[in-house]
C-alpha cells in the first residue's frame, strides 16, 4: 500500500475515533458531576479528558497495535516510527467553564513528519482535518467536506493575529515585543488554543502564535495549517511542532513575525 493511501486510511480511522470521543465529551460537557482536578503544572484535568484519551488508546491498541502513542494525560507508550499524538480535550479550561471552544486533537507522525491531523470541536459542530499531500478540509464527514486554504494577505499592516493570552509572553520576558507585534497588525483577537490555528488554516485569520505549548497541542494543528498552504514553526523558525512554542501563518508574513518577536534560541550559547 502506498504511503498516500495508507495515510488516507489512517485519516478515516481518526474520524471514527473522533466520532466516538465526541459522543463521550459532549455527554460530559456541562455535566453537574464533572470531576475536575489540578495537575502538577496547575492546569486542570477532568474525568472527560482521561476517559477520552483512554478510549482512543484502547481503539488504537486493537487496530494499530504496532504504533506508538503519545498523549497529554497518559504519556508515551510503544516504540515505533509511527506515533499517534493525542490531546483528548484541547481547551480544558473552556470545557470546565462551559465555553464551547475546545477540541479533540488527533495526529499521526511518521519518522518525525506529521502526516495526518484532525481537530474535532463538537460543541461548535465543527471538524477540520488533513493528510499528507491531500490538502486541508473542514466539514461534518469525509463525504461532506470543503477544502480550505490560508489567506493571501502579504502585509502585517493588513493582517489579523490571534493568540491565547499575554501571560506566557510576560513570563518569557517578551511582553514588550509581543505588544509591539500586536500594534503592527490591523486586528488582533485572543481566540486561543486550537481555534486560532484552524482560523489560520481557513484564511479567516492570517497568523497565530503562542509562547508555551506541548507537542500534543500542536501536531494536529501543524498538519492542518501546512496542508492548507501555511507555515507552522517554532518561534525560532524550526519547522513542525517540535519546539516549545508555535507560530502559524499564511507564510507570507511569517518571517516578519519571527523577526519582531526575536525569540531567543535555546540552543545557542
Amino acid at each position: 500500500m502506498s504511503d498516500t493511501r495508507r495515510y488516507i486510511e489512517d485519516l478515516r480511522l481518526a474520524h471514527v475515533l473522533a466520532d466516538q470521543v465526541d459522543a463521550l465529551t459532549m455527554d460530559r460537557f456541562g455535566a453537574q458531576d464533572l470531576q475536575v482536578e489540578s495537575k502538577p503544572d496547575l492546569t486542570p484535568v477532568t474525568d472527560a479528558d482521561r476517559a477520552a484519551e483512554d478510549l482512543i488508546r484502547s481503539q488504537l491498541s486493537h487496530v494499530r497495535s504496532r504504533d506508538a502513542v503519545v498523549g497529554e494525560e497518559r504519556g508515551s507508550s510503544g516504540h515505533s516510527a509511527r506515533r499517534w499524538i493525542i490531546d483528548p480535550i484541547d481547551g480544558t479550561k473552556n470545557f470546565v467553564r462551559g465555553v464551547p471552544v475546545w477540541a479533540t486533537l488527533i495526529a499521526l507522525v511518521e519518522d518525525d513528519r506529521v502526516v495526518m491531523g484532525l481537530a474535532s470541536a463538537p460543541a461548535l459542530k465543527r471538524r477540520w482535518w488533513a493528510a499528507a499531500d491531500q490538502g486541508a478540509w473542514t466539514g461534518t464527514s469525509l463525504m461532506r467536506a470543503k477544502k480550505i486554504s490560508v489567506s493571501k494577505v502579504d502585509s502585517i499592516e493588513d493582517a489579523s493575529l490571534s493568540y491565547s493570552s499575554l501571560d506566557g509572553w510576560l513570563h518569557h520576558d517578551r511582553g514588550g515585543q509581543f505588544l509591539q507585534l500586536q500594534s503592527s497588525f490591523w486586528r488582533t483577537r485572543a481566540y486561543g488554543d486550537f481555534w486560532s490555528y484552524m482560523l489560520v488554516a481557513e484564511g479567516a485569520v492570517d497568523a497565530a502564535c503562542e509562547p508555551e505549548l506541548n507537542v500534543w497541542d500542536m501536531a494536529a494543528c501543524c498538519a492542518i495549517v501546512t496542508e492548507a498552504g501555511g507555515s507552522f514553526t517554532s518561534l525560532t523558525g524550526e519547522d513542525g511542532p517540535w519546539g516549545d512554542n508555535a507560530c502559524a501563518s499564511n507564510g507570507l508574513i511569517h518571517k516578519e513575525i519571527l523577526t519582531q518577536l526575536d525569540w531567543p534560541d535555546s540552543t545557542s550559547d
